[in-house]
Formats: structure tokens, sequence, C-alpha cells
């Protein structure tokens, strides 16, 4: 896919969002992002190849990053992975260790629980964005949204970019539970 057709979904995505509830001085009354409700909604598509690559991330989402599996990354996740989040190491081992260094196993449920907004595909390239719940630098809590997006390669993932930087610790996106 071209990149400016990435920016494209990515806008697309954003603008669904409801941006105004960054803004600091609505903090302490917003709401978070509408959470879907239908995920096999999402999941659906058209183009079965889209529809496989969503349940492919959706899947890897439920199994090692909610369910904590690390030992099973291997089923969605390529060797040769790259990783653009700072924070972990390269290759399918680096997202193993990555995983089993935030988050314990959980048991396995059927649904992702985590607050889902949306799962856009696109050639081979799925995003995802989620409700990140955050609190400003005055101790006020608001919500705002993550995005991680994810290349497919021969019916794996291949490669992964979220917005985390070097000085963010890592995190187990467990947390962001809206009923936690």
């Amino acid at each position: 896919m071209h990149k400016y057709a990435l920016c494209a979904v990515a806008a697309l995505l954003i603008g669904c969002a409801d941006t105004t509830l960054t803004t600091p001085a609505l903090a302490q009354d917003a709401a978070p992002p509408a959470v879907s409700q239908d995920h096999a909604a999402l999941l659906a598509s058209d183009d079965p190849q889209l529809a496989a690559n969503k349940q492919l991330v959706y899947d890897m989402y439920r199994i090692v990053l909610q369910g904590g599996y690390a030992d099973r990354a291997g089923e969605f996740i390529r060797e040769d992975y790259i990783q653009h989040n700072p924070n972990a190491a390269q290759g399918l081992e680096g997202i193993k260790d990555y995983v089993r260094a935030t988050r314990p196993e959980r048991p396995l449920e059927d649904k992702l629980e985590l607050p889902l907004i949306n799962l856009v595909a696109e050639g081979d390239y799925v995003i995802t964005s989620f409700v990140r719940s955050e609190v400003d630098a005055e101790g006020q809590p608001y919500y705002t949204t993550w995005f991680d997006m994810f290349r497919i390669q021969d019916g794996k993932i291949a490669e992964h970019w979220d917005p985390m930087t070097r000085n963010d610790a890592k995190i187990d996106p467990n947390s962001q539970r809206l009923d936690d």
C-alpha cells in the first residue's frame, strides 16, 4: 500500500474518534470514545483476504496480547517480524519476550475484551484503534485513542507500528479495559 493511502486511512480513523475528548479543559467531564459492541461486524468484509487479515490480527490480540500467551505468538507472527515499537526487540522472539515481561497469562476469552473502537483493513495492512485512559499533568483522567498498524505477509503478521516512544513504560493493554 502506498504511504499516502496509509496516511489517509489513519486520518479517517482519527476523524472517527471524538478528538475533543483529549482537550485538557474537557478532560474531567469527558466520556470515553464509543467502543464497538459488534466485533463480528468489524471482522466482516466482502473481500475474503481482508476478512482473514482482520481475523488474524484480532486473534493475535485476543490470544497473545490480551491472554498473555507468548508461546502462541508464532501462530500469528513471522520469525522475521519487524517491530517499530522502540521498547520491544525485533523478531518473533522479541515479541515473545515483550509479552512475557509485560503481562501474565490469563484465561482465554472468546471475544477481545479490550476497548476496541474500530478495525480497518486495506491491502496487506490492518489498523486497530482502542480507547486509552490517561491522566494529565494535573492528575485529571481523560480518554484518547491508541492505534496499532500491522502488515500481513504470507498469512502472518510481518511488521508492526504503534505510537510508543522510548520514554514510555512497557504496557499491558489489559490495564486499559474499561471495566477495570
